[in-house]
């Protein structure tokens, strides 16, 4: 199976850093997605690379300063959107509501999301992965994907084992009714993918911190692909 690889920039890379690294990623020659920030999204799809967005909005219009509606993403050429990140959770308090509403609106402008959903380090994952699962796609038939993220694991360089991702994975997969594709991300890197990708459950990777080093990003293919 080939594998997903999602790079998530965050708030990362200036205006004058893009170029080059569209140049060098590119040469890489990796199917990819792409989650710039959203003032670089135009340069990666002008560069023929699947792109989304990091967050939407659940608004085709109106006053609603500083946001992006699903529309607009689409008229862009945007193909994906990540949904309900936990930093987006925890920073912005964004709700169940809100993230359900967001992925109803996307798929309805055929954006491809991906739902971000993870336990913190002492909760039970099945009942958050499920709470949050359920919640947001209350009243939603369109498909999407998963990206398990543990909360604990984002930006910590602590993965869990093996097993445990393996189970979280199965587990999320026992609450569709299609063949869902997860991604696993938190502290994805050169050092830990040798290991991550010996599960075979997972679908690929949302990579984060390393997302913005091609060099990281060679080594990771050399593995993944």
């Amino acid at each position: 199976m080939e594998k997903i690889i999602a790079l998530n920039h965050k708030m990362n890379l200036n205006y004058g850093d893009i170029k080059s690294y569209i140049n060098s990623l590119k040469k890489l020659d990796l199917d990819i997605i792409v989650f710039p920030t959203s003032l670089y999204a135009k340069m990666f799809i002008d560069n023929g690379f699947k792109t989304g967005l990091q967050n939407i909005y659940y608004h085709k219009r109106g006053a609603y300063t500083g946001e992006i509606s699903p529309k607009q993403a689409a008229s862009l050429g945007v193909n994906y959107v990540l949904i309900g990140h936990y930093e987006r959770r925890h920073y912005f308090h964004e709700t169940d509501e809100e993230i359900n509403n967001k992925i109803r609106c996307a798929l309805m402008e055929n954006l491809k999301v991906i739902l971000c959903v993870g336990e913190n380090v002492y909760e039970d994952y099945k009942i958050i992965l499920k709470k949050q699962i359920q919640r947001a796609l209350e009243n939603i038939d369109g498909e999407v994907m998963i990206a398990y993220e543990p909360r604990w694991a984002i930006g910590s360089k602590i993965i869990p084992s093996n097993e445990r991702i393996k189970e979280a994975v199965n587990y999320i997969k026992s609450l569709f009714n299609y063949d869902v594709k997860v991604l696993y991300g938190g502290s994805v890197s050169s050092e830990n993918i040798k290991t991550l990708n010996e599960v075979n459950v997972v679908s690929g990777y949302l990579i984060g911190g390393g997302s913005t080093n091609i060099n990281e990003l060679k080594k990771i293919k050399e593995v993944v692909c």
